[in-house]
Protein backbone atom coordinates (compact mmCIF):
# COMPACT_ATOMS: atom_id res chain seq x y z
CA UNK A 1 0.00 0.00 0.00
CA UNK A 2 1.34 3.43 -1.34
CA UNK A 3 0.30 6.82 0.45
CA UNK A 4 1.58 10.11 -0.46
CA UNK A 5 1.29 13.61 1.35
CA UNK A 6 0.24 16.58 -0.21
CA UNK A 7 3.76 17.54 1.25
CA UNK A 8 5.64 15.77 -1.30
CA UNK A 9 6.92 12.94 1.09
CA UNK A 10 6.06 9.26 0.54
CA UNK A 11 5.61 6.46 3.19
CA UNK A 12 5.24 2.81 2.22
CA UNK A 13 2.78 0.88 4.11
CA UNK A 14 3.37 -2.57 3.08
CA UNK A 15 2.05 -4.85 5.84
CA UNK A 16 0.44 -4.41 9.63
CA UNK A 17 3.89 -4.13 11.03
CA UNK A 18 4.47 -0.62 9.13
CA UNK A 19 1.56 0.89 11.07
CA UNK A 20 3.73 2.40 13.69
CA UNK A 21 5.91 3.98 11.33
CA UNK A 22 2.63 5.77 10.01
CA UNK A 23 1.22 6.69 13.43
CA UNK A 24 4.71 8.78 14.63
CA UNK A 25 4.83 10.61 11.13
CA UNK A 26 0.89 11.59 11.61
CA UNK A 27 1.42 12.84 14.43
CA UNK A 28 5.02 15.03 14.03
CA UNK A 29 1.72 16.86 11.54
CA UNK A 30 -1.04 16.60 13.55
CA UNK A 31 -2.99 14.72 11.11
CA UNK A 32 -5.73 12.07 11.99
CA UNK A 33 -5.23 8.96 10.54
CA UNK A 34 -8.51 7.23 8.45
CA UNK A 35 -8.42 3.65 10.38
CA UNK A 36 -11.70 2.83 8.86
CA UNK A 37 -9.94 3.33 5.33
CA UNK A 38 -6.69 1.42 6.42
CA UNK A 39 -9.32 -1.37 7.41
CA UNK A 40 -10.24 -1.83 4.07
CA UNK A 41 -7.13 -1.39 2.03
CA UNK A 42 -5.53 -3.75 4.07
CA UNK A 43 -8.73 -6.63 4.52
CA UNK A 44 -8.54 -6.48 7.94
CA UNK A 45 -10.42 -5.23 11.11
CA UNK A 46 -10.35 -1.70 12.15
CA UNK A 47 -9.56 -2.86 15.36
CA UNK A 48 -6.74 -4.94 13.59
CA UNK A 49 -5.55 -1.40 12.58
CA UNK A 50 -5.68 -0.20 15.82
CA UNK A 51 -3.69 -2.52 17.74
CA UNK A 52 -0.62 -2.11 15.42
CA UNK A 53 -0.41 1.51 15.23
CA UNK A 54 -0.47 0.80 19.16
CA UNK A 55 2.58 -1.17 18.89
CA UNK A 56 1.85 -4.68 18.46
CA UNK A 57 4.14 -7.01 17.67
CA UNK A 58 3.56 -10.28 16.24
CA UNK A 59 5.37 -13.29 17.90
CA UNK A 60 6.98 -14.94 14.94
CA UNK A 61 8.69 -17.25 17.50
CA UNK A 62 6.59 -19.47 19.30
CA UNK A 63 7.43 -21.51 21.84
CA UNK A 64 6.63 -24.63 21.29
CA UNK A 65 6.29 -27.63 24.13
CA UNK A 66 8.21 -30.45 23.24
CA UNK A 67 7.13 -34.06 24.25
CA UNK A 68 10.60 -34.69 26.05
CA UNK A 69 9.82 -32.21 28.43
CA UNK A 70 7.67 -34.77 30.07
CA UNK A 71 11.18 -36.61 30.94
CA UNK A 72 12.68 -33.36 31.96
CA UNK A 73 13.67 -34.58 35.82
CA UNK A 74 13.84 -37.54 35.04
CA UNK A 75 16.83 -37.07 32.57
CA UNK A 76 18.36 -34.60 35.54
CA UNK A 77 18.19 -37.45 38.13
CA UNK A 78 20.23 -39.90 35.94
CA UNK A 79 22.58 -37.25 34.58
CA UNK A 80 22.74 -35.63 38.84
CA UNK A 81 26.32 -36.06 40.62
CA UNK A 82 24.58 -38.36 42.95
CA UNK A 83 23.83 -41.19 40.49
CA UNK A 84 26.15 -43.98 39.25
CA UNK A 85 24.82 -44.51 36.50
CA UNK A 86 26.85 -42.93 33.66
CA UNK A 87 26.01 -42.38 30.06
CA UNK A 88 28.95 -41.95 27.98
CA UNK A 89 26.95 -40.61 25.14
CA UNK A 90 23.30 -38.78 24.41
CA UNK A 91 22.51 -42.37 22.35
CA UNK A 92 22.84 -44.50 25.51
CA UNK A 93 20.47 -42.25 27.71
CA UNK A 94 17.98 -42.18 24.40
CA UNK A 95 18.13 -45.80 24.54
CA UNK A 96 17.62 -46.34 28.32
CA UNK A 97 15.25 -43.92 28.27
CA UNK A 98 13.24 -46.14 25.46
CA UNK A 99 13.84 -49.00 27.18
CA UNK A 100 13.27 -47.91 30.59
CA UNK A 101 10.66 -44.76 30.93
CA UNK A 102 8.56 -44.90 27.24
CA UNK A 103 10.32 -42.36 25.36
CA UNK A 104 8.84 -42.06 21.59
CA UNK A 105 10.85 -40.31 19.70
CA UNK A 106 13.72 -40.20 17.25
CA UNK A 107 17.07 -39.94 18.44
CA UNK A 108 18.01 -36.91 16.38
CA UNK A 109 14.91 -35.14 18.00
CA UNK A 110 16.39 -36.34 21.02
CA UNK A 111 19.82 -35.28 20.77
CA UNK A 112 18.48 -31.99 19.28
CA UNK A 113 16.55 -31.54 22.52
CA UNK A 114 19.86 -31.77 24.97
CA UNK A 115 22.06 -29.73 22.41
CA UNK A 116 19.71 -27.11 23.97
CA UNK A 117 19.34 -27.81 27.29
CA UNK A 118 23.47 -26.49 28.49
CA UNK A 119 22.75 -27.90 32.01
CA UNK A 120 22.32 -31.32 30.17
CA UNK A 121 24.57 -30.71 27.19
CA UNK A 122 27.50 -29.52 29.18
CA UNK A 123 27.32 -33.31 31.27
CA UNK A 124 28.41 -34.60 27.88
CA UNK A 125 31.08 -32.37 26.64
CA UNK A 126 32.64 -32.75 30.28
CA UNK A 127 32.73 -36.59 29.29
CA UNK A 128 33.98 -35.89 25.21
CA UNK A 129 36.56 -39.02 24.47
CA UNK A 130 39.61 -37.73 22.74
CA UNK A 131 39.64 -38.62 19.55
CA UNK A 132 42.71 -39.88 17.22
CA UNK A 133 44.44 -37.56 14.76
CA UNK A 134 45.65 -40.75 12.84
CA UNK A 135 44.89 -41.37 9.52
CA UNK A 136 42.34 -44.80 8.89
CA UNK A 137 42.48 -46.72 5.19
CA UNK A 138 38.92 -48.42 4.94
CA UNK A 139 39.11 -51.44 3.83
CA UNK A 140 36.50 -54.77 3.35
CA UNK A 141 36.59 -58.35 3.01
CA UNK A 142 34.70 -60.51 0.86
CA UNK A 143 32.18 -62.71 3.12
CA UNK A 144 33.23 -65.92 5.15
CA UNK A 145 36.98 -64.38 5.37
CA UNK A 146 37.82 -63.03 8.23
CA UNK A 147 36.72 -62.60 12.03
CA UNK A 148 37.53 -59.73 14.25
CA UNK A 149 38.37 -61.00 18.09
CA UNK A 150 39.00 -58.21 20.60
CA UNK A 151 38.15 -57.80 24.61
CA UNK A 152 36.53 -54.98 26.38
CA UNK A 153 38.46 -55.13 29.82
CA UNK A 154 38.39 -54.36 33.41
CA UNK A 155 35.32 -52.46 33.65
CA UNK A 156 33.84 -51.33 37.58
CA UNK A 157 30.37 -52.44 37.49
CA UNK A 158 28.89 -51.47 40.97
CA UNK A 159 25.47 -55.18 41.42
CA UNK A 160 21.93 -53.84 42.62
CA UNK A 161 23.21 -55.59 46.01
CA UNK A 162 26.48 -53.09 46.43
CA UNK A 163 28.95 -55.42 44.97
CA UNK A 164 31.78 -54.06 43.30
CA UNK A 165 33.06 -56.37 40.55
CA UNK A 166 35.23 -56.25 37.45
CA UNK A 167 34.21 -57.75 34.24
CA UNK A 168 35.70 -57.93 30.47
CA UNK A 169 33.22 -58.54 27.18
CA UNK A 170 34.67 -60.14 24.54
CA UNK A 171 33.77 -59.47 20.93
CA UNK A 172 33.58 -61.48 17.69
CA UNK A 173 32.47 -59.65 15.12
CA UNK A 174 32.58 -61.59 11.48
CA UNK A 175 33.97 -58.30 8.99
CA UNK A 176 31.64 -58.67 6.18
CA UNK A 177 28.44 -58.81 7.43
CA UNK A 178 29.25 -57.24 11.14
CA UNK A 179 27.50 -59.69 13.17
CA UNK A 180 28.88 -60.17 16.29
CA UNK A 181 29.01 -62.15 19.38
CA UNK A 182 29.42 -60.77 22.88
CA UNK A 183 30.48 -62.77 25.86
CA UNK A 184 30.48 -61.17 29.66
CA UNK A 185 32.96 -63.14 32.15
CA UNK A 186 34.97 -62.54 35.22
CA UNK A 187 37.91 -64.35 33.60
CA UNK A 188 40.21 -63.57 30.65
CA UNK A 189 41.48 -67.13 30.47
CA UNK A 190 42.73 -68.91 27.98
CA UNK A 191 39.65 -71.84 28.25
CA UNK A 192 37.04 -68.89 28.49
CA UNK A 193 38.14 -67.65 25.38
CA UNK A 194 38.74 -70.88 23.92
CA UNK A 195 34.74 -71.98 24.73
CA UNK A 196 33.61 -68.20 23.71
CA UNK A 197 34.96 -69.31 19.92
CA UNK A 198 33.61 -72.38 20.01
CA UNK A 199 30.15 -70.73 21.20
CA UNK A 200 30.19 -67.93 18.19
CA UNK A 201 31.15 -70.13 15.59
CA UNK A 202 27.81 -72.47 16.07
CA UNK A 203 26.27 -68.75 15.99
CA UNK A 204 27.33 -67.96 13.27
CA UNK A 205 26.79 -71.10 11.58
CA UNK A 206 30.44 -72.01 10.25
CA UNK A 207 33.87 -70.83 10.55
CA UNK A 208 35.79 -67.88 8.82
CA UNK A 209 39.27 -68.05 6.92
CA UNK A 210 41.04 -66.03 9.39
CA UNK A 211 40.59 -64.61 12.84
CA UNK A 212 42.11 -60.71 13.31
CA UNK A 213 43.84 -60.27 16.78
CA UNK A 214 45.80 -57.95 18.73
CA UNK A 215 48.06 -59.56 20.83
CA UNK A 216 46.79 -60.81 23.66
CA UNK A 217 48.53 -63.54 25.72
CA UNK A 218 46.10 -65.81 25.67
CA UNK A 219 46.93 -65.87 21.72
CA UNK A 220 50.35 -65.18 21.45
CA UNK A 221 53.38 -66.22 23.23
CA UNK A 222 55.20 -63.81 21.49
CA UNK A 223 54.00 -60.46 19.69
CA UNK A 224 54.44 -59.60 16.18
CA UNK A 225 55.83 -56.39 15.41
CA UNK A 226 57.79 -54.39 12.76
CA UNK A 227 60.57 -56.75 13.10
CA UNK A 228 59.36 -60.46 14.06
CA UNK A 229 56.29 -62.12 13.06
CA UNK A 230 55.39 -63.32 16.44
CA UNK A 231 54.42 -66.94 17.95
CA UNK A 232 51.11 -68.29 18.75
CA UNK A 233 50.43 -69.86 21.75
CA UNK A 234 50.62 -73.76 20.73
CA UNK A 235 47.24 -74.72 22.50
CA UNK A 236 45.44 -71.49 20.39
CA UNK A 237 47.12 -72.78 17.18
CA UNK A 238 45.72 -76.32 18.22
CA UNK A 239 42.42 -74.43 18.78
CA UNK A 240 42.94 -73.09 15.44
CA UNK A 241 43.70 -76.13 13.79
CA UNK A 242 41.26 -77.92 14.72
CA UNK A 243 38.14 -75.18 13.93
CA UNK A 244 39.73 -74.55 10.21
CA UNK A 245 40.98 -71.04 10.65
CA UNK A 246 44.17 -68.78 10.22
CA UNK A 247 45.65 -66.72 13.05
CA UNK A 248 46.34 -63.32 12.05
CA UNK A 249 47.62 -60.97 14.46
CA UNK A 250 48.24 -57.60 13.97
CA UNK A 251 51.06 -55.48 14.80
CA UNK A 252 51.53 -54.83 18.11
CA UNK A 253 50.62 -50.86 18.89
CA UNK A 254 48.50 -50.98 15.58
CA UNK A 255 44.67 -51.78 17.33
CA UNK A 256 43.23 -50.21 14.03
CA UNK A 257 44.13 -52.43 12.02
CA UNK A 258 41.32 -54.10 13.47
CA UNK A 259 39.28 -51.09 13.74
CA UNK A 260 35.79 -52.96 12.69
CA UNK A 261 36.00 -54.70 15.83
CA UNK A 262 38.00 -51.80 17.96
CA UNK A 263 35.45 -48.95 16.99
CA UNK A 264 31.58 -50.57 18.16
CA UNK A 265 33.49 -51.75 21.61
CA UNK A 266 32.35 -48.16 22.44
CA UNK A 267 28.40 -49.93 21.80
CA UNK A 268 29.79 -51.80 25.07
CA UNK A 269 30.07 -48.49 27.57
CA UNK A 270 26.06 -48.79 27.40
CA UNK A 271 26.95 -51.07 30.40
CA UNK A 272 27.90 -47.94 32.98
CA UNK A 273 23.74 -46.54 32.33
CA UNK A 274 22.52 -49.54 34.08
CA UNK A 275 25.41 -49.15 37.27
CA UNK A 276 23.49 -50.79 40.12
CA UNK A 277 20.46 -51.88 38.34
CA UNK A 278 21.44 -55.93 38.05
CA UNK A 279 23.16 -58.49 39.50
CA UNK A 280 25.98 -60.38 37.90
CA UNK A 281 22.92 -63.07 35.55
CA UNK A 282 21.15 -60.34 34.59
CA UNK A 283 24.03 -58.36 33.57
CA UNK A 284 24.68 -61.17 31.63
CA UNK A 285 21.78 -61.10 29.75
CA UNK A 286 21.45 -57.48 29.51
CA UNK A 287 24.51 -58.13 27.14
CA UNK A 288 23.10 -60.63 25.14
CA UNK A 289 19.87 -58.33 24.36
CA UNK A 290 22.39 -55.59 23.37
CA UNK A 291 24.67 -57.72 21.37
CA UNK A 292 20.85 -59.13 19.57
CA UNK A 293 19.98 -55.45 19.35
CA UNK A 294 23.12 -54.41 17.50
CA UNK A 295 22.77 -56.78 15.02
CA UNK A 296 19.28 -56.33 14.03
CA UNK A 297 19.93 -52.54 13.74
CA UNK A 298 20.70 -50.99 10.67
CA UNK A 299 24.48 -50.30 10.03
CA UNK A 300 25.81 -47.17 9.31
CA UNK A 301 29.19 -48.50 7.75
CA UNK A 302 27.84 -50.96 5.64
CA UNK A 303 24.42 -49.40 4.67
CA UNK A 304 22.57 -52.95 5.85
CA UNK A 305 21.81 -55.36 9.04
CA UNK A 306 23.84 -57.65 10.32
CA UNK A 307 21.33 -60.18 10.67
CA UNK A 308 20.62 -60.18 7.22
CA UNK A 309 24.16 -60.28 6.21
CA UNK A 310 24.94 -62.93 7.77
CA UNK A 311 22.51 -65.03 5.97
CA UNK A 312 24.59 -64.22 2.73
CA UNK A 313 28.10 -64.77 4.75
CA UNK A 314 26.74 -67.90 6.21
CA UNK A 315 26.54 -69.90 3.22
CA UNK A 316 30.32 -69.36 2.12
CA UNK A 317 31.74 -70.14 6.06
CA UNK A 318 33.80 -73.03 6.86
CA UNK A 319 31.60 -76.51 8.14
CA UNK A 320 31.52 -76.89 11.70
CA UNK A 321 34.10 -79.54 13.41
CA UNK A 322 32.26 -82.68 14.66
CA UNK A 323 30.28 -82.56 18.01
CA UNK A 324 33.43 -84.23 19.55
CA UNK A 325 35.90 -81.20 19.09
CA UNK A 326 33.60 -78.44 19.69
CA UNK A 327 32.70 -80.35 23.33
CA UNK A 328 36.25 -80.45 24.13
CA UNK A 329 36.62 -76.71 24.28
CA UNK A 330 33.02 -75.90 25.10
CA UNK A 331 33.02 -75.09 29.05
CA UNK A 332 29.68 -75.87 30.72
CA UNK A 333 27.74 -73.77 32.69
CA UNK A 334 25.81 -76.00 35.09
CA UNK A 335 23.50 -75.16 38.63
CA UNK A 336 23.97 -77.86 41.59
CA UNK A 337 22.28 -78.00 44.48
CA UNK A 338 24.46 -77.70 48.19
CA UNK A 339 23.69 -81.01 50.18
CA UNK A 340 23.47 -80.91 53.73
CA UNK A 341 27.27 -82.36 53.81
CA UNK A 342 28.25 -78.99 52.26
CA UNK A 343 29.29 -81.00 49.51
CA UNK A 344 28.67 -81.00 45.43
CA UNK A 345 28.63 -83.57 43.27
CA UNK A 346 30.16 -83.42 39.76
CA UNK A 347 30.49 -86.54 37.64
CA UNK A 348 29.34 -89.04 40.79
CA UNK A 349 32.25 -87.73 42.77
CA UNK A 350 31.39 -84.93 45.66
CA UNK A 351 33.63 -82.15 46.62
CA UNK A 352 33.40 -79.79 49.76
CA UNK A 353 32.66 -75.81 49.65
CA UNK A 354 32.72 -73.91 52.58
CA UNK A 355 30.72 -74.14 55.46
CA UNK A 356 27.04 -72.40 55.64
CA UNK A 357 25.88 -73.24 51.77
CA UNK A 358 23.81 -76.22 52.53
CA UNK A 359 20.86 -76.46 50.73
CA UNK A 360 21.74 -73.39 48.22
CA UNK A 361 22.10 -73.67 44.28
CA UNK A 362 25.80 -72.78 43.21
CA UNK A 363 27.35 -72.38 39.55
CA UNK A 364 29.61 -75.13 38.44
CA UNK A 365 32.20 -74.37 35.78
CA UNK A 366 34.68 -76.90 34.44
CA UNK A 367 37.64 -76.51 32.52
CA UNK A 368 41.81 -76.08 32.70
CA UNK A 369 41.31 -79.91 34.99
CA UNK A 370 39.77 -77.83 37.64
CA UNK A 371 36.22 -77.18 38.95
CA UNK A 372 35.49 -73.71 39.93
CA UNK A 373 32.12 -73.10 42.39
CA UNK A 374 30.84 -69.56 42.32
CA UNK A 375 27.74 -68.61 44.64
CA UNK A 376 26.43 -65.49 42.52
CA UNK A 377 29.40 -63.57 41.58
CA UNK A 378 31.80 -64.97 44.00
CA UNK A 379 34.41 -67.67 43.68
CA UNK A 380 33.96 -69.84 47.11
CA UNK A 381 36.14 -72.71 45.79
CA UNK A 382 38.16 -74.27 43.32
CA UNK A 383 39.09 -78.30 43.15
CA UNK A 384 41.39 -80.06 41.25
CA UNK A 385 39.44 -83.08 39.36
CA UNK A 386 39.97 -85.98 41.32
CA UNK A 387 39.17 -89.30 40.82
CA UNK A 388 37.97 -90.24 44.49
CA UNK A 389 34.53 -90.23 45.41
CA UNK A 390 35.07 -88.24 48.62
CA UNK A 391 37.06 -84.85 47.62
CA UNK A 392 37.36 -82.22 50.94
CA UNK A 393 39.53 -79.48 52.05
CA UNK A 394 40.48 -79.76 55.50
CA UNK A 395 39.36 -76.02 56.29
CA UNK A 396 35.82 -77.36 55.18
CA UNK A 397 35.39 -80.08 57.00
CA UNK A 398 36.57 -78.27 60.04
CA UNK A 399 34.10 -75.56 59.53
CA UNK A 400 31.23 -78.18 58.86
CA UNK A 401 32.92 -80.18 62.31
CA UNK A 402 32.55 -76.97 64.25
CA UNK A 403 29.13 -76.45 63.49
CA UNK A 404 27.84 -80.15 64.46
CA UNK A 405 30.14 -80.28 67.55
CA UNK A 406 30.06 -76.24 68.74
CA UNK A 407 31.29 -77.42 72.34
CA UNK A 408 34.23 -79.38 71.44
CA UNK A 409 37.86 -78.12 72.34
CA UNK A 410 39.54 -80.44 69.76
CA UNK A 411 37.98 -80.04 66.79
CA UNK A 412 41.31 -79.63 64.67
CA UNK A 413 42.41 -82.99 65.53
CA UNK A 414 39.29 -84.61 65.30
CA UNK A 415 38.72 -82.96 62.09
CA UNK A 416 42.57 -84.70 60.71
CA UNK A 417 41.70 -88.34 61.99
CA UNK A 418 38.14 -88.68 60.36
CA UNK A 419 39.28 -87.04 57.00
CA UNK A 420 42.14 -90.10 57.40
CA UNK A 421 39.59 -92.63 58.13
CA UNK A 422 37.44 -91.02 55.26
CA UNK A 423 40.30 -90.77 53.00
CA UNK A 424 41.08 -94.93 53.54
CA UNK A 425 37.73 -96.14 53.06
CA UNK A 426 37.55 -94.27 49.65
CA UNK A 427 40.85 -94.59 48.24
CA UNK A 428 40.22 -97.45 46.07
CA UNK A 429 37.49 -96.21 45.02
Amino acid sequence: MHIQLNINTDIEINSLIDLPKLKMFMGSLNMKINKSRLARDMGVDRRTIDKYLNGYELNTSRKRSSKIDGYYEIISLLLSEKSIQKFHYKRVLWQYLIDNHGLECSQSTFRAYISKKSEFQSYFESDKRKRSNEEVIRFETPPAEQAQLDWKENMRYVTKDGEIIYVNVCVLLLAYSRFRTFYLSLSKSQSVLLSFLTESFEAFGGVPKTILTDNMKTVMDEPRTDYQRGKVNPRFQQFANDMGFEVRPCIAGRPRTKAKVEAPMKLIDEIDAYQGKFDYEELHHFVQKLCNRINHSYHQGTGKIPILGLKIERNLLSPLPNDRIRDFYRINHTQVKVNPSNMITYKSNQYSVPSGYSGKTVGLQVYDNYIFVYYNTNLIVQHPINQRKINYKQEHYVETLARSLPYSNNIEDLAIKNLEAINEVYKNE
